[in-house]
């Protein structure tokens, strides 16, 4: 047989397409060619798969041999093509049954002795292998970040020969086992730590229970980013799919995966000096960011102003839409980015506006200049915004007045909040479109007032208005009532006091 296809994927985003190597042998001067759009380190797999086939005690065939990677017009780059160009020659020169490679897809890298090197973003190709019915064979370096695909047949392999050992029913590989650890959630920093803060606790608590977002403002050294580290122990518990968009977007990043946690929330922490490629994610060829390595997790945003104001607008539409789009020339990949912002800053430059123990040295125009480094459209979108105050020593030292709650117990109400708009519109409270929002969030007369006096004298936007709405329907989700009432209209305004304090300057 002079032609061979063997099946294989590429990477783009998370996404994993398939790709035909179709291997092509014909008569002519000995030479071996690879189209198909391929790059640097696709071309340079010809010698190293020859030295692999030769090395591992194989005949390469003296022809000339032309390699497609079909489709065409897809990028393909990367080290992961080697296995299936080796098995593809094999193939075509009779030395591998081609029958036996319908049912079959190959990644890995080949060593020049045949041995198998691990690759990266092989998680999103054996889930794209599962849902085709096809079997993956990759180096034995990737089968725990493989097996993580459930109900999907792996083969994990150290060496050529055992692959084509494998397909020629010889020494049969054994498959992966899928990965079972990583299903319980141990939660490192209980709530139960934190003195005090009640009213930052409880927005914390409703944050968690509507995906909302959230603005912590107090002097330096209250504890806000301590609140913040909470936030992932109090959401409820991802679903296995969740778990795999998540690890699919980290093993497209090519960072390792930790098995034993991939299963929890992601919270992510980026330094103030990020720049705005490092939280969107980019590249000649495009990686995800921070937003993205926060998918069904919390990026928390540690000292907001100290962030490059070109920086922070880019998070507008993600805030949004859950998912970003990085366009490049020739390419473009779109990355998940459904992410709970926590952000926390001071009151001032110095740090002490309002402090009832240091007293404020900046001036009211450094006041403005540094509240102006948040854009009102940014503002608009964050839901929830409390001030951290500082403890006095007799609370900090002290024992605790009465019970706090641990994370756990404030877990399983978010739990029931989350069950019942789950139930309700089949998002949470913080996803509804407008027309949930008039179907859900519906007010008395004497609340339609309320709220319409407060909008006004707070100079609240229409985008406002909807977030106090979806935030005092948390608040009955958390009480478990059916409508919203008076005390969950007030509080949910409460939360927007201080942007209307910072937009006044």
């Amino acid at each position: 047989m002079s032609i061979a296809i063997v099946y294989s994927r590429a990477q783009q985003g998370v996404k994993a397409p398939l790709i035909s190597v179709e291997v092509n042998m014909a008569r002519g001067l000995p030479a071996l060619s690879i189209v198909g759009l391929p790059e640097t380190a696709v071309k340079e797999s010809k010698d190293r798969v020859r030295a692999a086939l030769t090395n591992s005690g194989f005949d390469f065939p003296v022809k000339r041999i032309t390699i497609n990677l079909a489709p065409a017009d897809v990028p393909k780059e990367g080290c992961r093509f080697d296995l299936a160009i080796a098995i593809g020659i094999l193939a075509a020169s009779g030395q591998v049954d081609a029958d036996s490679l319908t049912h079959y897809e190959f990644l890995g890298e080949l060593a020049l002795n045949g041995a198998l090197r691990g690759v990266h973003g092989v998680l999103p190709a054996a889930l794209q292998c599962r849902q085709d019915g096809r079997r993956l064979i990759c180096p034995a370096a990737n089968r725990d970040e493989a097996g993580l695909a459930s109900a999907a047949t792996i083969y994990g392999a150290e060496h050529l020969l055992q692959v084509c050992a494998h397909l020629a029913g010889q020494t049969m590989l054994a498959p992966v086992v899928a990965s079972t650890a990583g299903t319980v959630q141990p939660v490192d920093n209980d709530l139960d730590e934190i003195r005090g803060q009640q009213q930052a606790k409880r927005a914390l608590e409703v944050a968690a229970a509507g995906e909302h977002s959230l603005l912590m403002i107090g002097p330096p050294g209250t504890g806000k980013t301590m609140l913040a580290s909470r936030l992932p122990g109090l959401l409820p518990l991802m679903t296995e799919e969740q778990a795999l968009e998540t690890a699919a977007v980290v093993s497209s990043s090519y960072q390792a995966i930790d098995f034993m946690r991939w299963r929890q929330r992601p919270f992510r922490a980026p330094h103030h000096t990020a720049s705005a490629a490092a939280l969107v994610g980019g590249g000649s060829i495009p990686r995800p960011g921070e937003i993205s390595l926060a998918h069904q997790g919390v990026l928390f945003l540690d000292e907001l102003p100290e962030f490059d104001r070109r920086v922070l607008e880019v998070l507008r539409e993600p805030l949004e839409s859950g998912k970003v789009t990085i366009s490049r020339a020739g390419r473009q990949a779109e990355f998940p980015a459904s992410f709970q912002l926590v952000a926390a800053m001071n009151p001032c430059p110095c740090g002490y506006l309002g402090d009832n123990q240091r007293a404020c040295r900046c001036t009211p125009d450094q006041i403005q200049r540094y509240h102006g480094k948040i854009s009102g459209p940014l503002l608009d979108r964050i839901d929830l915004q409390v001030m951290v105050p500082r403890l006095s020593c007799a609370e900090l030292l002290g024992r605790q007045a009465a019970a706090v709650d641990n994370s756990a117990t404030v877990r399983e109400r978010v739990e029931a909040a989350r069950a019942r708009q789950l139930e309700r519109a089949g998002v949470s409270n913080a996803q509804l479109a407008n027309k949930q929002i008039e179907q859900f969030c519906s007010l008395s007369q004497a609340q339609h007032l309320m709220l319409v006096q407060a909008m006004e004298k707070l100079k609240l936007s229409a985008r406002a208005y909807h977030k106090v709405l979806k935030t005092a329907l948390t608040l009955a989700d958390l009480e478990q009532r059916d409508s919203i009432e008076n005390q969950h209209l007030t509080e949910a305004l409460g939360y927007r006091l201080l942007e209307s304090r910072m937009n006044a300057g």
